[in-house]
């Protein structure tokens, strides 16, 4: 899973903004932020929408600088 934050926080340098909040759902402006973690399955309470296309792409770019850093 990744975190959704409001705008509202510091930047880290990987956020990416959602452009299309009315997709993706959630209630006010948001980012997905690369804090990177599991969670047990039965603690998701359902879905709240799907990330556009431009905010995918977004977010797999963001995802191979992510990963290419390590090497």
């Amino acid at each position: 899973m990744a975190m959704i934050a409001s705008t509202g926080h510091a930047a880290w340098p990987l956020d990416v903004r959602i452009s299309d909040p009315k997709s993706a759902g959630p209630p006010a402006p948001s980012i997905v932020r690369f804090k990177l973690f599991t969670l047990d399955h039965r603690l998701v309470r359902g879905k709240l929408g799907r990330l556009a296309e431009k905010d995918r792409a977004k977010m797999q770019k963001a995802i191979r600088l992510l990963l290419a850093e390590g090497k």
